[in-house]
């Protein structure tokens, strides 16, 4: 048990909480990358996974490219664009570029796939009912078919947020900031202590992200929630499903 000990008291020494290398810092460029990444992979992903779900077109190559990109390593991406994101910029572009585009295309299989699978699970009399209201193809999705698929699109966002706050550590081997640095420089230095506080941490966020979310997504899914979603619905468009029961 002594590296628990020697792991609480690196975490507890008030001189890691201090100047660029402290826990603050090393922290907020953590979070600074990997919401950086989720909210450009929501940008690209998002509007792409609804219209293919609420249209049907090119659905097939929408998740096979997602899924292509799903079984790409991160490190592998990293190596990939380095030379390129350096010869345009050398400093950031061996920094950070690398690692945001890397945990970008990590974010975005899930993301899309799920908006896609929500959109598209939603019940085709519904739809249809909404239709024959005379309601138009962007209020359709407004108003009936995001509603009654976030709870999936939120758990796609999830998925995706974990695993970005997760993988984000390995921009570290490439020089850049946040939490993995105390793992590169742990190993590089044998220092124990400074490798587990660091996979301590890079876990607690990790864990932390999961519980902001499953909050997020347990609201999305509130009785209360869902009877707001109904209520932005025309009441009418309901009966046609109810008439045919």
């Amino acid at each position: 048990m002594d590296f628990i000990t020697e792991t609480v008291r690196w975490l507890t020494d008030p001189a890691h909480w201090q100047g660029q290398d402290g826990i603050p810092n090393r922290l907020i460029e953590h979070l600074v990358i990997s919401g950086l990444s989720l909210g450009i992979a929501l940008a690209i992903a998002l509007p792409v996974g609804i219209w293919v779900g609420h249209t049907g077109r090119f659905s097939s190559i929408a998740v096979n490219a997602a899924n292509l990109g799903r079984a790409m390593p991160s490190i592998a991406i990293i190596a990939i664009v380095l030379p390129i994101t350096t010869a345009i910029d050398p400093q950031a572009g061996f920094r950070f570029y690398p690692t945001l585009i890397a945990m970008v295309v990590l974010a975005i299989p899930p993301i899309l796939v799920n908006a896609y699978a929500g959109i598209s699970g939603v019940e085709s009399e519904l739809v249809e009912s909404a239709r024959g209201m005379g309601m138009r193809e962007r209020d359709i999705l407004l108003r009936v078919e995001i509603p009654v698929a976030i709870p999936v699109i939120v758990a796609g966002m999830r998925l995706a947020a974990v695993q970005v706050v997760a993988t984000a550590t390995l921009g570290a081997i490439f020089a850049s900031g946040g939490l993995g640095r105390y793992l590169v420089e742990g190993i590089s230095q044998n220092d124990d202590p400074m490798i587990y506080s660091g996979v301590f941490l890079v876990a607690a966020l990790a864990i932390a992200t999961e519980v902001v979310f499953a909050l997020f997504q347990r609201l999305a899914t509130s009785p209360g929630l869902r009877l707001e979603r109904q209520a932005v619905r025309p009441e009418q468009q309901l009966a046609p499903v109810k008439a045919s029961l």
